[in-house]
């Protein structure tokens, strides 16, 4: 028996049935269908009880090649919210792994192409589960330097598209409960 989670209020409604088929139908095309898709696949794996899975799906709309004008992110922008509210809402009973430790080394071992700004846009997710889930640990044996909120920020201002690290600032505040640039301006993270 499947576990039924609560549809995210954050992603395009998911159809009735969809499978890993649809992000390779894109061939090695990362463009906004394929964004919209991953989107999609990620909404629809979650509905299922498939946290974990769903959570992954997002990593690969994260790695979109979008200029930031497609129409598409306007009602969707880059699933930093949505990443935010799996991790709110997985239920104990529900396997998601350590999403720190998968951040942490997901940003260290990025490739090309684009690989500052997916490396970045990993990071950020990684901020997230820090705030959202902080029980989970670091990975103790993997040596790489923790970067600060300021440095995340500013890599995604240098390498995202443009609005990026304001929209991802905005979810740590809401997470945070600050306003504004709170924690840009404190440095904290």
């Amino acid at each position: 028996m499947s576990l039924s989670l609560p549809p995210c209020p954050h992603l395009p409604a998911a159809p009735d049935h969809m499978d890993a088929r649809a992000l390779t139908a894109h061939g090695a095309n990362r463009d906004a269908a394929f964004y919209h898709t991953a989107l999609c696949y990620a909404h629809y794996l979650w509905q299922r009880g498939l946290a974990a899975r769903a959570m992954l799906a997002l990593d690969r709309a994260l790695g979109a090649d979008l200029r930031g004008d497609e129409p598409i992110l306007a009602p969707h922008p880059l699933p930093y919210r949505p990443m935010a509210w799996f991790l709110r809402h997985a239920p104990p009973t529900v396997f998601i792994g350590n999403p720190r430790v998968h951040f942490q080394h997901l940003a260290d071992r990025m490739n090309e192409p684009r690989r500052e700004q997916r490396r970045w846009r990993i990071w950020a997710c990684w901020q997230i589960a820090r705030l959202v889930r902080p029980e989970f640990p670091a990975d103790p044996k993997h040596r790489v330097t923790e970067p600060s909120v300021t440095t995340i920020a500013a890599q995604l201002t240098t390498h995202g598209i443009p609005g990026e690290a304001a929209q991802w600032l905005d979810v740590l505040n809401e997470i945070s409960g600050n306003s504004g640039r709170q924690l840009a301006a404190d440095g904290k993270g």
